[in-house]
């Protein structure tokens, strides 16, 4: 799984002009499920979204989690991530998982997201979504598994 989380003052997603989700302030995470990717590697990606320190304390120190934070987390299934650009200019995207499982993985990612007691949001799988944010510092981070 790939897995970009980025630290947004606000972020909204559309399909046809429709909200589908939007935070205020919080994470906002792009989720891509490759091939041969499982969730037994998910309850590890939960815990470092909901305890990596990205959000400044009282001190203007980055020292607080999204739980720590009281912030949200609004997540968007994109397949994209597992793109192969090995060979010419056009991104193979062989290595993105079925969207049936990818799903599956998806839904259990926000399950056991909303399980650590974070206020979760998402995107609307498998849609042309515009995604609008704004990324505070910025930060974003990549984490594979």
């Amino acid at each position: 799984m790939k897995v970009v989380i980025q630290r947004v003052s606000d972020a909204l997603i559309t399909v046809d002009d429709i909200t589908v989700g939007n935070i205020k302030s919080g994470l906002l995470i792009y989720f891509g499920v490759c091939k041969n990717d499982s969730d037994k590697e998910l309850p590890y990606l939960v815990n470092k979204v909901v305890n990596m320190r990205l959000f400044n304390d009282s001190e203007g120190k980055i020292n607080l989690s999204v739980k720590n934070a009281n912030k949200e987390i609004l997540v968007v299934s994109q397949f994209t991530l597992c793109a192969n650009l090995n060979k010419g200019h056009r991104p193979s995207f062989d290595n993105a998982e079925d969207p049936v499982i990818a799903q599956q993985i998806y839904n259990k990612f926000i399950e056991l997201l909303k399980g650590e007691g974070v206020v979760v949001k998402q995107g609307q799988f498998g849609s042309y979504m515009k995604v609008a944010y704004t990324n505070e510092g910025p930060v974003t981070i990549i984490l594979e598994r």
